[in-house]
């Protein structure tokens, strides 16, 4: 048997709690508070989508391949992407329209005042001197 009194007796190892880490590199996990990679960047490239498109895509697709990583969804780097897309082709289409439209205007201007040699041209009601013109 085994004497309490005698410190000479192995004693049991001490309980020791499992460490946990308690770097800053991994504050987010399970921290409902921390902050979204790429969420601020995702808002600005929002923002921006309706005015910058070229500058609002890639700012949009930088803070969703951020959140991405993080592990975490960006409905306004997304929403940012998709509005700049659509905006940058609506953009182009209508600078194709107004080209053709006074590609055409310019055409019709020539072939009266120089082809022709009319002294004036009417152009959408205005009429106007071939002199000032040339």
């Amino acid at each position: 048997m085994t004497d309490p009194n005698n410190s000479s007796a192995p004693q049991p190892p001490a309980y020791q709690p499992p460490a946990y880490p308690t770097s800053s590199s991994d504050a987010s996990y399970g921290n409902s508070n921390a902050p979204v990679p790429g969420k601020t960047l995702g808002i600005v490239a929002f923002i921006l989508s309706f005015f910058a498109q070229l500058v609002a895509l890639v700012l949009g697709i930088v803070a969703l391949v951020q959140s991405k990583k993080a592990g975490h969804k960006n409905g306004f780097a997304l929403a940012a992407i998709i509005i700049s897309a659509v905006l940058m082709v609506v953009g182009i289409i209508v600078a194709i329209v107004l080209f053709t439209i006074f590609g055409n205007v310019a055409n019709d201007v020539y072939q009266a005042c120089v082809v022709e040699g009319a002294d004036t041209v009417t152009v959408w009601g205005q009429t106007q001197s071939c002199a000032d013109m040339r």
